[in-house]
């Protein structure tokens, strides 16, 4: 199940096939990381020096590894059997981080930037999801290097999250099947959806890394079971 909110609150609820059909759901451009300029022109990077080369790694005894992972095992006793990763709350992040509407930019940057995380849920004073805030999208690229450029760089890192959150935003509910979440990332360009319940309280988040992270590693992840998707 996916949702729609916005400030006013709930805008729709249903399947995926239909979010392409709310107008005020835009597009957004796939973020891009900012890199430090220098005063050279064309803003490419000075030349650094060059990186020292490592000392060779000492050859890996394959079977002795293997014993040893087979000993620890032994020891730990029986392992329960792995399920495959089906809906979102088997990979979501449930402690996820959120910024209210009415914080500045630049306190809300400080705060991703040390969270090393590129996108935030903007909840409302109830914990309700009104918007999603990009890192890209409080420090645009077209604003450096032209002239004037500092002085936009302020105005911008003074105003209310407010003003440059994506909203409203989809969410997802926490029983919907991978696919589908996979399937509106890809629509959208979004790098991830907030995790919500109908009332549009925040539950969780879930990421693009997080379906990556799922495909990689052990349990496995299962996109296939239930009816086809339509998009």
């Amino acid at each position: 199940m996916f949702f729609v909110f916005g400030p006013s609150g709930q805008m729709y609820r249903g399947g995926p096939e239909n979010l392409a059909h709310i107008a005020a759901v835009r597009r957004v451009a796939r973020p891009q990381a900012l890199r430090t300029r220098g005063p050279d022109v064309d803003g490419t990077l000075a030349p650094g020096p060059a990186p020292t080369p490592e000392p060779a790694a000492a050859p890996v005894n394959l079977r002795m590894q293997d014993a040893v992972s087979a000993y620890s095992q032994a020891e730990q006793g029986p392992q329960l059997a792995r399920q495959p990763l089906t809906e979102v709350r088997d990979v979501m992040t449930t402690t996820a981080l959120s910024v209210a509407p009415d914080m500045r930019v630049n306190d809300a940057w400080q705060i991703l930037a040390e969270r090393q995380v590129g996108q935030t849920p903007v909840v409302d004073a109830l914990g309700r999801v009104i918007g999603l805030l990009l890192r890209a999208d409080m420090a645009p690229l077209d604003l450096l290097p032209e002239p004037g450029a500092v002085i936009k760089a302020i105005e911008l890192a003074r105003r209310p999250v407010s003003e440059v959150m994506v909203s409203p935003v989809p969410t997802v509910a926490a029983d919907t099947e991978l696919r589908r979440v996979a399937a509106v990332l890809l629509d959208t360009g979004l790098p991830g959806l907030p995790v919500t319940d109908e009332a549009g309280v925040l539950a969780g988040f879930i990421a693009r890394t997080d379906i990556l992270w799922a495909v990689a590693a052990d349990p496995p992840l299962d996109l296939w079971s239930g009816p086809a998707v339509s998009l």
